[in-house]
């Protein structure tokens, strides 16, 4: 199949296709004679369990240890349970990260009564005041 075919039966595009391609994610195709992209059925198998593993905001390196770990199928599923649960450790942090962020916002909305001049909103004078902190490394995995 061509590179068309492989992207719609993914739900994805034809650029997502390339991209995982050079990223050494999804297995280079053989070529036609005329030097099109010949996909198999393992391509979309591929290219569906990347996709998936990027929607559970995987990254690339956590999907090539997945991925490696299917090379060797008779092996325990330790590793794969292990890095399971370090990509659960950092969706916790990072949802932490979110409940802070909540509460940081709704403080600074509730300095706002709604009804003044820009020159006088709580908010504007909150975001003017507020001490600003070191940008510092997020505690996840995605940086």
């Amino acid at each position: 199949m061509r590179i068309g075919e492989l992207a719609k039966a993914a739900n994805c595009t034809t650029d997502t296709v390339r991209f995982y391609e050079k990223e050494g994610l999804l297995p280079p195709p053989e070529r036609t004679e005329a030097n099109y992209r010949n996909y198999t059925p393992a391509h979309i198998d591929r290219l569906r369990f990347i996709r998936n593993c990027r929607a559970l905001d995987m990254t690339h390196d956590e999907v090539r240890a997945l991925l490696s770990a299917s090379y060797e199928p008779s092996i325990g599923c330790g590793t794969i349970d292990s890095l399971l649960d370090e990509h659960i450790a950092h969706v916790d942090e990072r949802i932490a990260e979110l409940v802070r962020l909540r509460e940081q916002l709704g403080t600074l909305r509730a300095r706002c009564a709604g009804d003044a001049a820009v020159k006088e909103c709580g908010i504007m004078q909150g975001l003017t005041s507020m001490e600003t902190t070191l940008e510092k490394h997020r505690g996840t995995h995605l940086g």
